[in-house]
């Protein structure tokens, strides 16, 4: 489910890969961080799809819209609203995913790394970001891209029995993420 070359970060993390039956609170009650009465969320984040995305996607739909009313009459109104809704749709899910980092590791979307399998965090500047996700790229890292946000971090992965070498994680704001992970890292284990 989650082949090295898999670049949705949408997906469930498969336990093999990320060296852990899956994430949990100390209660076990959850199986993502910040799920449980135990986590503590550090940092977090969401990909917020731009205003500019929005604007863009309500001209063209507008567009299509008066070309379809035009064009077949009332049925066109099914179609701009047709188009509207799958727009909206489709930009609210790209902008759905959420990082977060917390006691029990870094999740990304439903992909998890516990903290015990992760080793060091850079972050990234825009031409180091640029170089990683082309041509400096390894083909088994993990990659959680956005189109419209340009820098981010590495994050190694330790983990000898997974063999992903390290994710890289889109971020606005990649100084704040590294240095959560290594707070949630050397902070005490949170008993609740």
């Amino acid at each position: 489910m989650n082949a090295p070359s898999d670049h949705t970060p949408d997906r469930p993390a498969d336990p093999a890969r990320t060296g852990s039956p899956g994430l949990s609170s100390p209660s076990g009650l959850g199986s993502r961080p910040g799920s449980g009465p135990g986590s503590r969320p550090v940092y977090a984040e969401r990909w917020w799809v731009p205003a500019s995305w929005w604007a863009f996607a309500a001209v063209m739909v507008a567009s299509l819209w008066f070309a379809a009313e035009h064009a077949m009459g009332a049925p066109g109104h099914v179609v701009g609203a047709l188009a509207a809704a799958l727009c909206g749709a489709g930009l609210g899910y790209l902008g759905s995913t959420r990082v977060l980092v917390d006691d029990a590791g870094l999740s990304v979307g439903k992909a998890q790394a516990p903290l015990a399998t992760t080793g060091s965090v850079l972050a990234l500047t825009t031409g180091q970001a640029r170089a990683l996700r082309g041509p400096a790229a390894d083909a088994t890292a993990r990659m959680f891209l956005r189109p419209y946000i340009s820098r981010g971090v590495r994050v190694e992965i330790t983990d000898p029995t997974d063999p992903t070498p390290y994710w890289y994680v889109a971020s606005r704001h990649p100084e704040r993420l590294a240095a959560a992970m290594e707070r949630a890292r050397e902070a005490p284990p949170f008993t609740g």
